[in-house]
């Protein structure tokens, strides 16, 4: 994505998130007519696959959606990897799929701890390093779970990074994530905000989990009744990018010329966290899934996302450090997931 596209993307958010004046509200009730546009495309064919016009596939195994109903980052991946944590802890046998966002890749294909970051996506690869468990990617989320299940036949259940609207797929249960600081913008649909479906698509979801801090309250009424998760992601620990043996903590950073570069959905969160731990840098957003070039790297000791760590791997620098981060989510999510495994009877159930 050029550094022009990347700066459009970040004004339109902003204008989604009540950061623009009133050239962002006009914009805003400009796109209205295709936000409807949108919204009836969209009803439209989720009603196409629950009516049995369009082709459902149930897979011989469970499968549980992550994913949220805004673009842009609001911390799917982390939650993925603490799920499939606890999926190996309660003795299932977990996989992981994943459409390949950022990578090149035009056909499904398994991910490896080497796999070329280009080619496969730096989320995927991120997964494959850091779950313990197989990883496949497919812009179709069928196919990539076909995939997977042929060349790991072991795996009983899968987990499915980010595909919420993938109606193609069968699914078992419903994960969304919201961003709890940023919400739903104001609550339109694309273009006209930054909604994939309307809020009250929360309503027919097995739990929502709010990551980071935000008032819970401002989830729509229609929610009640629907499980509600705190989601938090904590680290002191810097990992060097290119000599992963190499850990730092706060206190070893140098007190000046600290630079911070964050290339994902939110990349405020990333420099809140920073800030939070005592840190004083210049920050620098790049737009998410940026593949950077080794120029626009500043100069001096670079702190950046594990995201960013990934794609930044290949330069030949020893002061590039990224925050290890670990989610925690409130003790209920876990039952919910495995109240919903347990209430499938048989592998084949509907």
């Amino acid at each position: 994505m050029s550094t022009r596209v990347g700066r459009l993307a970040a004004a339109v958010t902003r204008c989604w998130y009540g950061f623009g004046g009133f050239g962002c509200r006009l914009s805003s009730l400009l796109a209205l007519p295709f936000a409807w546009l949108h919204g009836g495309v969209a009803a439209a064919r989720r009603w196409a696959y629950r009516a049995g016009l369009r082709r459902v596939e149930r897979l011989p195994v469970p499968v549980i959606v992550v994913g949220n109903i805004t673009v842009g980052g609001t911390g799917k991946t982390p939650l993925t990897l603490l799920l499939a944590h606890w999926l190996r802890e309660a003795g299932y046998r977990p996989g992981i799929i994943s459409r390949g966002h950022g990578g090149s890749a035009r056909r499904p294909m398994p991910v490896r701890a080497d796999s070329d970051v280009a080619l496969v996506g730096d989320e995927p690869l991120l997964l494959a390093r850091r779950a313990h468990c197989p990883v496949c990617i497919g812009r179709a989320r069928v196919e990539a779970a076909r995939l997977l299940l042929a060349l790991h036949p072991e795996v009983d259940v899968l987990l499915a990074d980010d595909g919420l609207q993938h109606y193609a797929l069968a699914r078992d249960c419903e994960i969304v994530v919201v961003d709890a600081a940023r919400g739903f913008g104001n609550r339109r649909l694309l273009p006209a905000g930054p909604l994939r479906e309307p809020v009250r698509r929360l309503r027919t979801v097995d739990a929502v989990v709010l990551n980071g801090d935000g008032d819970a309250a401002s989830m729509p009424a229609g929610m009640t009744g629907r499980p509600l998760f705190r989601m938090t992601l904590a680290g002191t620990r810097f990992v060097n990018v290119r000599d992963p043996g190499r850990v730092i903590g706060v206190a070893e950073l140098p007190a000046q010329g600290l630079n911070a570069i964050a290339g994902i959905g939110h990349p405020e969160r990333f420099f809140a966290r920073l800030s939070a731990l005592g840190l004083r840098f210049a920050a620098h957003a790049f737009p998410d899934h940026h593949v950077y070039r080794a120029e626009e790297l500043p100069t001096g000791t670079v702190l950046m996302t594990e995201k960013d760590a990934v794609k930044c791997a290949r330069f030949e620098r020893d002061d590039l450090w990224y925050l290890a981060v670990d989610a925690s989510v409130d003790a209920g999510l876990n039952r919910v997931v495995s109240q919903r495994l347990k209430a499938i009877d048989g592998p084949q159930a509907a």
